[in-house]
């Protein structure tokens, strides 16, 4: 079967949207964020683990989906002003859930984190979505190696004012930072960080490139040839990428907080071959019982990732008195009542991460069996 024919679903998609969204939930949903398995952590700067390859994953199946849905209009010269419309609708919506959540339940717009993760997706979305109707795979690839060496050179050789050494290998003394601190200003960035914010402005360029690896990949997988040809090519370039990504760190280290380039290689070499993988195993193998709860997740990404969101939120903003007298958040209590009196903080701190995620698949199967896909 040819399951990357037009008008047929790419079900190795939603499985890798799935597994990559339930990760996203799963790692910010701990126990405690005092205890937390190493893996389950961003990198502190340099370098990158587990967990900091969930975003790019994610931006990277924004950017296949991309030729998936509008590559006919493309190819039949249908484009017109209705999908410039529905495009920048669904980016908008995108772009105000995220200032949704940032701002909920307080609305303290004076000091509302501006950047995000879902005003990362909608930026890149919108920008990748242009691009592609504008523009062939060869021209979209010249235009994502142009914006990573430009990236590059702007990371490496602009002085940061008011920094007597400009080096990427600082938090503060680099042009991304600077740039979230001029624009933004302290009081619109993430709070914990103070100096930079890991989806701020400059750094989301090389972003954009991320999600035009995706659509790279898509318009690969609508090409006429056989699965095995097609999955062939998903490795090939995939290990291609992870070389090169993995050489250039040498020159301009891997770093999710600044995105930079040779994060955005690295990371979509490494989604290319595990999207080829699902592929393999779900569409050509045809092995999907196992696959079912991430189908059930990739389906309804979007409101996993918005209700966990709030749910979390709520269950820190309800609070009580405990056992001490001291108010305690329902979050902590339901973690020091079940989870921690079993088993050892981080090991707590994981079963707890599971159940909740365990829970919102309940939820998510609920919409499914119902056949509810919350889109936009």
């Amino acid at each position: 079967m040819d399951s990357a024919k037009e008008n047929t679903r790419l079900l190795s998609l939603d499985v890798f949207r799935g597994m990559t969204i339930a990760g996203m939930v799963l790692v910010n949903n701990p126990g405690t964020w005092s205890a937390i398995y190493s893996p389950l952590k961003h990198a502190e700067w340099h370098a990158v683990t587990p967990t900091d390859y969930i975003f790019p994953f994610f931006l990277f199946i924004v950017g296949v989906a991309i030729p998936l849905a509008l590559g006919k209009r493309v190819e039949n010269g249908t484009v017109t002003k209705d999908i410039y419309f529905k495009i920048l609708r669904r980016a908008g919506v995108i772009f105000l859930l995220g200032l949704f959540l940032a701002a909920f339940p307080y609305f303290n717009f004076s000091t509302l984190r501006i950047p995000g993760v879902l005003q990362r997706i909608a930026v890149c979305y919108l920008v990748a979505s242009v691009l592609f109707l504008h523009f062939d795979w060869k021209k979209l690839s010249i235009i994502s190696v142009f914006l990573l060496l430009i990236y590059w050179a702007l990371m490496t050789l602009i002085n940061v004012p008011g920094c007597e050494i400009t080096t990427i290998d600082d938090k503060a003394c680099n042009a991304a930072a600077y740039l979230d601190r001029v624009i933004l200003t302290e009081n619109h960035i993430w709070k914990q960080a103070k100096v930079f914010d890991p989806e701020g402005i400059l750094s989301t360029i090389p972003a954009i490139v991320t999600a035009i690896s995706g659509i790279l990949t898509g318009i690969w997988l609508k090409k006429d040839k056989t699965d095995y040809e097609k999955v062939c090519g998903l490795f090939f370039f995939g290990v291609a990428a992870l070389a090169i990504g993995w050489t250039w760190n040498f020159f301009f280290p891997l770093n999710k907080s600044l995105w930079t380039s040779s994060y955005v290689v690295y990371t979509s070499g490494l989604a290319l071959c595990f999207l080829g993988f699902c592929y393999w195993l779900v569409d050509i193998k045809d092995y999907r019982k196992w696959a079912k709860p991430f189908v059930i997740f990739g389906v309804n990404a979007l409101a996993l990732f918005v209700g966990s969101g709030l749910m979390a939120k709520i269950m820190g903003l309800i609070k009580f008195g405990g056992a001490d007298g001291k108010e305690i958040s329902l979050q902590s209590w339901i973690f020091k009542t079940f989870f921690l009196s079993i088993a050892a903080p981080v090991n707590a701190s994981l079963m707890f991460a599971i159940c909740f995620i365990l829970f919102w698949l309940f939820l998510m199967w609920l919409l499914y069996r119902k056949k509810i896909y919350i889109k936009i």
